[in-house]
């Protein structure tokens, strides 16, 4: 076993237990802090695939931004709905088997996969040909991106604030 491998391996359980977390935990701020931990352990795994640039952005953009508008949309709704029914037992024995099941399928897929012989420098200057591959052929669909996450925020803003003025009418 080399350092690689055993770090390979806690990286991956890190990921598929907050992800686990993020599913089963009830208190959204919890969640939230899972998924952060499935982020960065992603993260990661980025940086032992050599994509360092991948990983900075793993890192800022998930678990910087993506959080923090989490966190936001947390404080702007209002999340207190206690009408919700707790899961049985046999429901969560269910999904325990059927994720295991999942992984087993996944694992025997994949175990005895022959890729070939690939090209070893595929990841030399991999930040310059991302800039080179974004800013050449896929400008466009970078920029649409840009526009419709910024309409997203403007419309959650817009929804936020119409409830605030409903709920403010009706208390009058």
């Amino acid at each position: 076993m080399s350092g690689e491998f055993i770090a390979f391996i806690v990286l991956s359980l890190i990921a598929i237990s907050g992800g686990i977390l993020m599913i089963n935990l009830e208190k959204v701020v919890h969640m939230v802090v899972a998924l952060v931990f499935t982020f960065i352990s992603i993260a990661g795994l980025y940086v032992m695939l050599h994509a360092e640039f991948i990983a900075a952005v793993q890192v800022l953009i998930y678990s910087g931004a993506i959080t923090i508008i989490m966190l936001f949309g947390i404080m702007l709704t209002r999340h207190n709905d206690t009408s919700e029914q707790r899961i049985s037992i046999v429901r969560k024995v269910l999904l325990l088997l059927g994720i295991m099941g999942f992984g087993v399928a996944v694992y025997l897929g994949i175990y005895n996969l022959d890729f070939g012989q690939q090209e070893s420098t595929l990841y030399e200057n991999n930040t310059e040909q991302i800039g080179i591959e974004l800013f050449s052929k896929y400008v466009i669909p970078f920029e649409v991106t840009s526009v419709v996450l910024l309409v997203a925020l403007i419309g959650a803003i817009v929804l936020a604030k119409k409830n605030d003025e409903e709920e403010e009418a009706e208390k009058e």
